[in-house]
């Protein structure tokens, strides 16, 4: 069977994040076959709900991610709270107490830089609504590396600051509402067809 054209998709929200990962979570199958590692800005002091909750929508299993956890098809892996959130080259979880990013703890910069080491080309960058400019960096080196980067449309977010940020940093392939965003994702994680392969090889 073919393999998908992606092997993994990093997401990054903070302000307006409970509502759009709900919108995101709840339209991608179980079976989505890339899986999601997302840094949601949260506070110390949270308590995992956020995790069980979006599991309960019926789409993608949520988790918090776990040390040295490889990543799985069908899973979407939320950075716990107060740790920053890291995929190793050999494509398992780290999760590190190192200080603050951008004034946060997760950081969307520190997963989608580590991302991008381990899945290069084969990566995509989402941010959506946040109120600071965290990301902006990150989407920047997956750009950088041959990867894929998606932005919320800043005019639709709850939260316009960190779109905005990540559109001015780098040049995306795609600017979406919301809605949208589950769609076009379906659409990326589908297997690459025979003549795509034979199209790469003649160059």
């Amino acid at each position: 069977m073919p393999s998908p054209r992606y092997e993994a998709i990093v997401m990054g929200l903070s302000a307006g994040g409970m509502q759009a990962l709900k919108t995101i979570i709840a339209a991608l199958p179980p079976a989505f076959p890339v899986p999601l590692a997302i840094a949601q800005h949260t506070g110390e002091s949270s308590d995992g709900f956020l995790a069980d909750y979006l599991t309960g929508l019926g789409g993608l299993t949520v988790k918090e991610a776990e040390d040295k956890e490889p990543l799985r098809p069908g899973h979407a892996y939320l950075a716990p709270a107060g740790y920053h959130l890291l995929i190793e080259e050999d494509k398992t979880f780290s999760l590190s107490v190192d200080p603050r990013v951008n004034y946060c703890c997760p950081s969307i910069d520190v997963l989608f830089e580590s991302a991008t080491d381990a899945f290069g080309p084969t990566l995509i960058g989402v941010v959506l609504t946040g109120a600071n400019s965290d990301g902006s960096r990150g989407l920047k080196s997956i750009k950088m590396h041959g990867g894929l980067a998606i932005v919320q449309n800043p005019e639709t977010a709850e939260a316009r600051a960190m779109p905005q940020a990540a559109l001015e940093a780098t040049a995306v392939d795609h600017i979406v509402n919301l809605g949208e965003l589950a769609p076009l994702l379906k659409r990326l994680a589908e297997p690459e067809k025979e003549e795509d392969h034979e199209r790469i090889a003649r160059g």
